[in-house]
C-alpha cells in the first residue's frame, strides 16, 4: 500500500473549472508543476491561489506533458491510497483529466466524522493547520504548500481512529476510506442567518429555512454533497 497526498489549484470551484497546478507528495517523491487550462483564470481564484493567467503563459496543458502518463499511471495503481482534504471536488477536478484513482481518504470528511462534539469551528485546512499549532514551513493556497500541511495532518487523523478503534495500520486505512466514501453529516453552520446554531436546532425552529436551502444547494454548481446530505438527514428525507 502507497499513501499519496495530493491538491490541485483550479479555474475556481465549479463543475465548470479546471486545473491548472498539482502537487504531490509520497515517501520518497514530491511533484509539483502549474498547467495551462482550457478557459482563463477569473482574478476570484487568482486571489486565493495567487496563480495569475500570465504565470501560466508559457505552460502546456496537463494532459500535454510529459509526465502526464506517469501520474495517471501512479494515482489508478490499485495499491495507491490518494489522500486530499475535501477529496471529492479534488478527485472530480483530475476526473477531467481522465485520472481516477481506484482507493481515497478524504481528511476532511475523517475530521468531521471524528469531531461529533463539534469542538472544531472550522475544517479548512490552513485553519486546521493553526487551531491544531503545526510547526511547518507552508505557502498557504498553493498546492504544495497545502500537500505539505496534509502531510502533516493526516498522521494525527490516523492516530486517532486506530486508538479510537483498536485497528492495526491496514485496517484504520480501511476505516477511512470506508469514512471518505459517505458523505459528511454537517453538524452546524458556519454562513448564513443562523451561523453558529446547530443544525438540529434549526430543523426544529426554522424547517423552512432548511427546505430553502436544500433547494438551493441542489440547484448549486458547486460540491454541495455533504450539505445536501444533512439536511435531506435532518428533514427526514433521507
Amino acid at each position: 500500500m502507497k499513501i499519496i497526498f495530493f491538491d490541485t489549484e483550479t479555474t475556481g470551484n465549479t463543475d465548470k473549472d479546471f486545473l491548472c497546478q498539482l502537487a504531490y507528495k509520497t515517501d520518497d517523491e514530491e511533484f509539483t508543476e502549474m498547467y495551462k487550462p482550457p478557459i482563463k483564470i477569473p482574478p476570484e481564484a487568482s486571489a486565493v491561489h495567487h496563480i495569475s493567467n500570465k504565470m501560466i503563459e508559457g505552460k502546456i496543458a496537463f494532459k500535454d506533458s510529459k509526465e502526464y502518463t506517469g501520474i495517471k499511471e501512479l494515482f489508478e495503481n490499485p495499491e495507491v491510497v490518494v489522500v486530499a482534504h475535501n477529496a471529492p471536488f479534488d478527485l472530480k477536478v483530475i476526473e477531467k483529466e481522465n485520472i481516477i484513482p481506484k482507493r481515497f481518504i478524504c481528511t476532511l470528511r475523517v475530521a468531521r466524522h471524528m469531531d461529533p462534539e463539534n469542538k472544531i469551528p472550522r475544517y479548512n485546512l490552513q485553519y486546521l493547520r493553526y487551531f491544531l499549532e503545526m510547526e511547518i514551513e507552508a505557502t498557504a493556497h498553493d498546492a504544495m504548500g497545502d500537500v505539505l500541511v496534509l502531510e502533516q495532518f493526516y498522521p494525527r487523523l490516523f492516530t486517532k481512529i486506530q486508538e479510537a478503534f483498536g485497528l492495526d495500520e491496514e485496517q484504520t486505512v480501511e476505516r477511512m476510506i470506508e469514512i471518505s466514501s459517505k458523505p459528511s453529516l454537517m453538524h452546524s453552520f458556519n454562513f448564513g442567518k443562523h451561523v453558529g446554531k446547530k443544525v438540529a436546532d434549526v430543523a426544529k425552529s426554522d424547517r423552512g429555512y432548511l427546505e430553502w436551502l436544500l433547494n438551493e444547494k441542489l440547484k448549486s454548481d458547486q460540491n454541495e454533497e455533504d450539505w445536501i446530505y444533512t439536511l435531506k438527514y435532518y428533514l427526514g428525507k433521507k
